[in-house]
């Protein structure tokens, strides 16, 4: 998984397939893009407008574990 802020067009972009796949986009609403795979699978996600949504102080830089 990859997180990547846009800070001059304030969109975050969440990838959970590195692969780079073929997608389509479904609007999920709120400025919110879903990027689907051509199997159904969820590539990424895309927020518009990230820092009126999100605390994105809290949010980046990201920290996370594995198990």
């Amino acid at each position: 998984m990859r997180l990547t802020y846009d800070a001059p067009h304030d969109l975050l972009y969440i990838q959970f397939d590195a692969s780079d796949p073929p997608v389509r986009n479904e609007d999920a609403g709120e400025g919110v893009v879903l990027d689907i795979t051509e199997d159904g699978r969820l590539a990424g996600i895309e927020i518009l407008d990230a820092s009126k949504v999100l605390d994105l102080r809290q949010l980046l830089p990201v920290e996370f574990a594995t198990a």
